[in-house]
């Protein structure tokens, strides 16, 4: 029997697995499926890539995922790895899989499509938050795996405090105050801000770094310069949406 309730589309898509297989999300968002539907980019995104106002707002690379997204998504509420692993369909949707690159003097070529999703498990499914405890210190704290969202108040909340003192660099310490839910089950905002800003070593500061660097779902961009050598990441530059450049 058909099944009249597939989405059928008039241009070829591609169904993309996320790297947080939706385990992150709310059992009623559409993205706790795990997988998304993207379409092969055309001449219309190629306009978006060379806007010129989105490339000077840091926006182009936004801008073209969310015109290839098919399924009815809000962008907001998708976490930084899922967005890496939409990047790299993108660019093998729009010029293949065959990716080339210079790492120290040499030209290197990966296939993109082998590119994978890191291993990632959650007990407590549809909860973005996560227990650790700060090595040096002792305190338990609760965090979360920032969002586009996140990272669009963040962006805002920078470029304000960049206006009071344009020499300061709050990078770091204004992004573990959106990382960071809870200091010893206190969920107040103020005593979070606080406690980085006053309480928070940065050896402690650096290990919850590396700890979710190492857990958060993500696609695992490494790749082996030679035989014998050690794994980097494969850098993602501007020949990457534009390899004509």
């Amino acid at each position: 029997m058909e099944n009249t309730n597939e989405v059928k589309y008039d241009f070829p898509t591609e169904e993309i697995e996320l790297p947080s297989k939706g385990l992150v999300y709310p059992e009623d968002n559409i993205l706790s499926s795990g997988k998304i539907t993207m379409k092969y980019m055309t001449a219309k995104e190629e306009d978006i890539l060379t806007n010129q106002s989105y490339i000077q707002k840091g926006t182009v690379l936004d801008k073209v995922m969310q015109a290839l997204i098919v399924s009815k998504i809000n962008y907001s509420d998708l976490i930084v790895g899922d967005k890496n692993a939409i990047m790299v369909a993108a660019r093998i949707l729009g010029y293949g899989k065959d990716y080339s690159f210079e790492y120290n003097g040499e030209e290197h070529t990966v296939d993109l499509s082998t590119i994978d999703n890191k291993p990632f498990e959650l007990k407590n499914k549809g909860v973005n938050e996560f227990d650790f405890t700060l090595p040096s210190t002792g305190v338990n704290i609760t965090y979360k795996i920032l969002t586009h969202g996140d990272e669009k108040k963040i962006e805002t909340e920078l470029i304000g405090l960049k206006k009071i003192n344009k020499d300061a660099s709050p990078e770091l310490s204004t992004r573990l105050k959106y990382i960071i839910t809870s200091v010893g089950g206190d969920r107040e905002v103020k005593t979070i801000r606080e406690f980085v800003d006053k309480h928070l070593l940065a050896r402690d500061s650096r290990e919850l770094r590396k700890h979710i660097k190492l857990t958060q779902p993500d696609v695992d961009l490494t790749f082996f310069p030679d035989r014998d050598s050690v794994g980097v990441d494969i850098p993602v530059g501007i020949k990457f949406f534009w390899p004509d450049f």
